[in-house]
């Protein structure tokens, strides 16, 4: 059956990788990018890449809350289902440290704006057929001090990407809990993936983008990952395995969803 899929961040890295493979299997696939030329010539990549016109997508700039809701008004307005959403967007270096309103970048479009579209779409989600929300998480988990979710934040680079990772994955184990419709799972898709993001942050690689674009693939669409929810896929073991204990700690993360909460309202 060809599945109706949202990606984020997905004109270029494993997120376009990973679309040009579903789409050639035939599933309409719904690409998300920040700027609308570069998106318009991605959509006609994976379409000629694909041999497949079911290929569309939404602008939005992940670093504004706002234009993130905006975007899934527009998907909710044209789409009466969704089976798939990869929330696959993220940020780690940034020319600037926050975002307009004062909070951290890394937070921002790695969890708060995942958090927001997937909880604005989730009835669109739940009435799709064996849906899946595929969250991109990282082996980069620390402890997210809830100070770091407030504005102005002051925290490195790398110590607000480990945290916003694990608050994406603290979040994608709550939500499989909080409903059983649609299937939550997170993973960390590899380590030192060869992508723009990685080479611009370490300047080398360890696997191929493939590697990354592979197992979005396969969480996405094949029926063994179809009871997986709230479950965590390392791909540097090639399995399921065990995220930071701070995602299994229920204390913690319900001050995290409160916080959470409080922000995006």
């Amino acid at each position: 059956m060809k599945k109706k899929i949202l990606i984020t961040g997905s004109t270029d890295g494993i997120g376009k990788l990973a679309a040009i493979k579903l789409a050639k299997d035939g599933h309409e696939i719904y690409l998300h990018g920040r700027n609308a030329d570069k998106l318009s010539k991605v959509i006609t990549e994976v379409k000629a890449a694909a041999n497949n016109d079911k290929v569309k997508g939404f602008v939005a700039d992940f670093s504004d809350l706002a234009a993130v809701k905006k975007m899934a008004q527009q998907i909710k307005q044209e789409l009466s289902s969704l089976d798939v959403l990869i929330n696959n967007a993220g940020v780690l270096k940034s020319p600037n440290a926050h975002n307009q309103e004062g909070f951290d970048m890394r937070f921002v479009v790695n969890y708060f704006a995942p958090y927001l579209l997937t909880k604005e779409l989730l009835p669109t989600l739940q009435a799709g057929e064996n849906s899946r929300i595929i969250n991109l998480s990282s082996a980069a988990q620390s402890p997210v001090s809830l100070d770091a979710l407030s504005v102005g934040a002051q925290l490195s680079e790398q110590t607000a990407y480990a945290q916003s990772k694990l608050a994406l994955t603290m979040w994608s184990f709550y939500l499989a809990k909080k409903q059983s419709v649609v299937a939550v799972v997170a993973v960390n898709p590899g380590s030192l993936l060869n992508t723009n993001m990685v080479k611009e942050a370490y300047g080398r690689f360890w696997s191929s983008a493939d590697k990354g674009a592979n197992i979005l693939y396969d969480l996405a669409v094949l029926e063994k990952f179809a009871n997986a929810s709230g479950k965590y896929f390392d791909n540097d073991q090639g399995g399921f395995g065990k995220a930071h204990g701070d995602a299994y700690n229920d204390d913690v993360i319900e001050k995290l969803i409160y916080e959470t909460e409080e922000v995006l309202s």
